[in-house]
Formats: structure tokens, sequence, C-alpha cells
């Protein structure tokens, strides 16, 4: 099966679930026991990857897990809608967090979105593995480069 125009456009992250949600429950709960829970729940949101879309060229290389980036660019609105997945459960969380601040943005408002800080205020990289910091930071180099052909 594969991903259809409403399989991007009825992502909830982003959308339904916004970056003000996760600051809010970050902020709410009081251990990262229960932050780690909150990610892994974040990463049950989204939605079904298309099997035929598991190849090489959707491939995220630099990633401990096995990770899938398609994406979908609406010349209408002008905005890029994204689809990941992962075969570990904290990935899926962690990429949700990625789809919360960049999901649905034109390619210019991606580009410009300064991830790091959000990281930096979620206080991810201390909490998370170098390894699972090193596939975060390619799952959004991968976007960056989608985005800046898009706005070329």
């Amino acid at each position: 099966m594969t991903a259809s125009e409403q399989d991007f456009l009825n992502n909830p992250l982003g959308t339904k679930t916004t970056l003000e949600d996760v600051m809010d429950a970050f902020e709410f709960l009081d251990d990262w026991e229960e932050r780690y829970a909150y990610i892994i729940d974040l990463g049950k949101q989204l939605p079904s990857f298309p099997d035929d879309a598991r190849i090489e060229e959707n491939y995220v290389h630099g990633c401990q897990s096995q990770v899938w980036l398609i994406h979908h660019y609406d010349e209408a609105s002008g905005k890029l809608y994204l689809l990941i997945d992962s075969d570990a459960m904290i990935v899926r969380g962690l990429a949700a967090i990625i789809l919360v601040a960049l999901n649905g943005k034109s390619p210019r408002d991606l580009l410009t979105t300064d991830i790091d800080e959000l990281f930096e205020r979620l206080d991810l990289f201390r909490h998370i593995s170098p390894t699972r910091g090193n596939g975060l930071r390619a799952m959004v180099g991968k976007i960056r480069d989608i985005a800046a052909a898009e706005a070329a």
C-alpha cells in the first residue's frame, strides 16, 4: 500500500497534537521515567507507514534503529508533510516529537525552525543515549535536506 495524500494530511502530529501539548506534558511529568512513557505513547500516534516505502531511498542512515521517512509536498498550501516509522518504540516517540515540531510547515519555515533549541528545552540529549541522539540528528538532517530541495 502506497501512502496517499490523505495519509499525510491526516497525521495528527503537528496538527491535533501540538508542540505546546508536548511542552505542557513535559512540564507536568515529574520524572524521566514518566516522560519516557509519554514519548512512547506519542510514538503510538504515528500513522501507519506503507510497507512498500521501506526501501533504501527512504531509509534514514545514522540511526541505531531502523528508521524510514517519506514526504509529500502539497503545492496548493506550500506545506511539507512527513511520515516516519521505526522498529524501536522510543525512536517512534522521538520521531513523533520531530513531527510535532516540523510536520505541516512550509519548507522555508521548517528550515528556520530551531529544532536544537526544542531538544534543549525538553532536555532530551541528557536523557537519551548518544546513539539515539545521533539518530535524532540524522532524522532532522534528512528532513532539512528534503525541505531545502522543495524550497529551491
